[in-house]
């Protein structure tokens, strides 16, 4: 399939969905607080590569590179690596022949990416594909657990209870905490925008260890397993503060990459 009709498709599936993740919602948050940081010449830019693709929005194209495990199975076996790093050491320090080895992990994904973006010898399409990934894998980088150090595939593997459920820390983080917000991803953004303290920006290297840092230091593992009210109050600030964070720093690497200085 197509880029252009595999980003349709993806829109379309969105739509479809009835609830909203970080898939999905923590995504769309991201890119919303991204695009009203834009500044003119990199919003003229995104205009531009959004119109190749039908969307309206940097929201619109968030969650392309999920959807593909659908929509283009294998384009997303090719990129399923790039969606996370595991670190070797829960010293978080990024290593990159330990942790990212051929350069299959968020970091290396957001710089490939990132050029090819601002590479104006390159087509639209191929622009366009590029602005999806870099605006997804900002989002993931800031995932605490898609930049673990545990050896328990991102929390995929620890499984905890939710409302006498069982699930996994994994699916909590995407979906679980944002989700008990009951708040559309416009709301929401809305919300942390609000927020105007400085967002220190760095490079995705740092991104990937702070939140490599949270999963070590900030008690994201419940050691009873439960995820009950307790630790949903402590740890959704976490969660918010990362979509905050994440969508400021893409819209100073989006102004940086596309505002043709």
């Amino acid at each position: 399939m197509g880029f252009i009709r595999c980003l349709f498709a993806s829109a379309l599936l969105a739509v479809a969905q009835p609830t909203l993740a970080w898939g999905v919602l923590g995504h769309r948050v991201v890119a919303q607080l991204a695009q009203k940081q834009l500044n003119p010449a990199a919003a003229a830019q995104v205009d531009r590569l959004l119109a190749v693709t039908g969307a309206r929005r940097l929201a619109d194209i968030a969650t392309w590179p999920d959807d593909l495990r659908d929509l283009d199975p294998d384009l997303f076996k090719r990129t399923s690596r790039l969606h996370y790093i595991n670190f070797r050491s829960g010293d978080c320090i990024y290593d990159p022949p330990r942790d990212c080895r051929n350069g299959e992990c968020v970091v290396a994904a957001i710089q490939h990416y990132a050029a090819i973006l601002g590479d104006r010898s390159r087509s639209d399409t191929e622009r366009a594909q590029a602005l999806s990934f870099v605006v997804h894998f900002v989002g993931d980088v800031h995932q605490p657990l898609h930049a673990s150090y545990r050896d328990d595939k991102g929390g995929n593997d620890y499984q905890v209870r939710w409302h006498d459920r069982g699930t996994n820390l994994h699916k909590i983080w995407d979906t679980t905490l944002l989700n008990s917000t009951g708040m559309s991803y416009q709301a929401l953004a809305n919300q942390l925008a609000a927020n105007t303290r400085a967002v220190p920006q760095d490079t995705p290297v740092q991104w990937a260890e702070e939140s490599c840092r949270i999963v070590r230091d900030d008690g994201i593992y419940p050691p009873t397993r439960n995820i009950d009210a307790v630790y949903v109050s402590r740890e959704l600030p976490v969660a918010e503060e990362r979509l905050r964070e994440a969508g400021a720093r893409l819209a100073v690497l989006l102004n940086h990459t596309l505002d043709g200085g």
